[in-house]
C-alpha cells in the first residue's frame, strides 16, 4: 500500500485523461511498513483571465452565474466534483488537484469591468461553485475579498459557499449587505466526526468550526444555509438528522443536501481512498452507491445526479425533509434584491464636482 501523503486527500496522482502518455505511481513492494506520511508542498500560480463571471444553465445548479476565485483546492476534499477538471490544465485530478493550484489576481478589476457593461443585467451571483472560495491560500492572496468588495460597491446580490471558517473575515461587508437583502452564505458540514472530515476534508475547517461560523454569521445578520454535502451511504448517512439539529441551534435558516457524485476519475479516487482510510466499510459503501445510482458508480443525468434513485434515495429524501421541518429549515427564503445595483461613479467623473 503506498504511503499517504500528509494533510491530503488523494492516495494517488494519475495523469490527466487527456495526456497521450499515462503515468501513475504505484507500489513496487519496496515500501517500509512504518513509513512516515510525505509531505507535499503547494504550489500556487496566477493565471490569466479576460472574464470571471462563469455562466450555466443547468436545470439542477441552482444558479446560473457563478465566480471561482480559484481552481484546485487545498482543502483536498476527496469527493470534490470539481477535481475532473484539472485534466484541462494537463494536471492530475488526483494530488495535483490539491497541491498545484491557480488564481485569478486581477478577478476584482475583471468584475467591475463586466458589471460596468452598458448591457450588463443584474443577476444573482453565486461564489465558489466549484472550488472553495476561502481556501487557505486566501488568507495570503485576498482575491474572494476583492471580488466582495466589488460587488459591494455595485450593491450587488450574491451568494457564497464555503467549508472555511475564515469566511469570517468579510463580516465586515456581509453583514451590512444581508442587511440590504444582498447576500447569502452557505457552510458545508458535512459530519460531525471530527476523525471523518479530517481524513475525507483533510485542509479544511473542523465540524465544531463550521458551526461557529454559522453561529457568528447568524449572530451578524447573514441568513446561512447549510448543505450537507455530499451524503454518503454507509459512511455519514446515519448523521443527517443531528448535523441538522446543531446547525438550527447555531441560528441557519436553511438546508440542502447532495449525494455522493463520483463522475470521471472521482471514482477510481474515492474508491482507493475508501479502501485505505475505511477498508471495513468499502465493500457496503460502495454497493450502496450503486444502488442509488441504477447500479453504476454515477448517473449524470439531470433530476437524478444530486438526489440517486431507488429505495435508498428516495428514503433519504424523506429523512432530509422531516428533518428539516422539525428542527425549523424548512422556511422559504425570499429572492436576494437585484433592483438595488447601480455602478459606481469612477473617480473623478465630473459628477464628483457637485457632491
Amino acid at each position: 500500500m503506498a504511503v499517504p501523503f500528509n494533510g491530503r486527500g488523494a492516495r494517488s496522482n494519475a495523469s490527466s485523461r487527456y495526456e497521450s502518455r499515462q503515468r501513475e505511481d504505484f507500489d513496487d513492494g519496496w515500501e517500509i511498513d512504518d513509513a512516515e506520511p510525505v509531505k507535499l508542498k503547494t504550489v500556487i500560480a496566477p493565471m490569466k483571465s479576460k472574464t470571471v463571471i462563469a455562466r450555466n444553465d443547468s436545470p439542477d445548479v441552482g444558479f446560473s452565474r457563478s465566480i471561482n476565485p480559484y481552481r484546485g483546492c487545498e482543502h483536498g476534499c476527496i469527493y470534490c466534483y470539481a477535481r475532473p477538471a484539472h485534466a484541462y490544465l494537463g494536471l492530475s485530478p488526483g494530488l495535483d488537484f490539491e497541491s498545484r493550484l491557480f488564481f485569478k489576481p486581477d478577478a476584482g478589476k475583471l468584475l467591475a469591468r463586466e458589471l460596468s457593461q452598458a448591457r450588463y443585467a443584474p443577476q444573482v451571483i453565486h461564489i465558489g461553485g466549484d472550488t472553495d472560495p476561502y481556501q487557505p491560500q486566501e488568507r495570503r492572496l485576498g482575491v474572494t475579498r476583492e471580488v466582495i468588495e466589488t460587488l459591494s460597491r455595485f450593491q450587488h446580490p450574491f451568494t457564497i459557499i464555503s467549508k472555511s471558517a475564515l469566511i469570517l473575515r468579510d463580516l465586515d461587508i456581509m453583514a451590512p449587505m444581508a442587511a440590504r437583502n444582498l447576500m447569502r452564505a452557505t457552510i458545508s458540514v458535512t459530519s460531525l466526526d471530527r476523525k471523518l472530515a479530517r481524513s475525507m476534508e483533510p485542509r479544511a475547517a473542523t465540524p465544531e468550526r463550521r458551526i461557529d461560523a454559522v453561529r457568528q454569521l447568524s449572530a451578524a445578520g447573514v441568513p446561512v444555509i447549510v448543505m450537507v454535502a455530499p451524503i454518503i451511504p454507509g459512511l455519514n448517512d446515519h448523521e443527517v438528522e443531528a448535523v441538522l439539529e446543531r446547525v438550527a441551534e447555531a441560528g441557519a435558516v436553511g438546508a440542502g443536501y447532495v449525494a455522493l457524485r463520483l463522475p470521471l476519475e472521482i471514482k477510481d479516487l474515492f474508491r482507493e481512498w475508501l479502501e485505505t482510510d475505511q477498508p471495513g466499510r468499502a465493500a457496503r459503501v460502495m454497493s450502496l452507491v450503486r444502488q442509488m445510482r441504477g447500479g453504476r458508480d454515477y448517473d449524470a443525468q439531470f433530476g437524478k445526479r444530486m438526489r440517486g434513485e431507488g429505495p435508498i434515495a428516495d428514503l433519504l429524501a424523506q429523512r432530509f425533509k422531516a428533518a428539516k421541518r422539525r428542527y425549523g429549515l424548512d422556511r422559504e427564503m425570499p429572492p436576494l434584491d437585484v433592483t438595488a445595483f447601480r455602478v459606481p461613479p469612477q473617480a473623478g467623473a465630473q459628477g464628483d464636482l457637485f457632491g
